[in-house]
């Protein structure tokens, strides 16, 4: 996404880097948030609380409110 932020308009591109940034967190966490840490034997609901849900809820909401902006923008009709 960094690599090809300059075919984006400004307001977009000046979001790459959050955008980036919370994928890879978001990325890192999927299968821990799912299955758990099998070797040490936690489930999920041991390793994350409502805060964690809330705050990647927040991030994943964010992300879809300017991806649906740019395509409105670039299309020109709503999804």
């Amino acid at each position: 996404m960094r690599r090809e932020a300059g075919r984006f308009p400004r307001w977009f591109r000046d979001r790459v880097p959050w955008l980036a940034r919370v994928s890879r967190r978001l990325r890192r966490e999927r299968e821990t948030a799912m299955y758990g840490d099998e070797e040490a034997g936690l489930p999920p609901e041991e390793l994350y609380d409502r805060e964690d849900a809330v705050e990647a809820l927040t991030w994943a909401h964010e992300a879809a409110r300017l991806v649906v902006r740019l395509y409105e923008e670039l299309v020109g009709e709503k999804p």
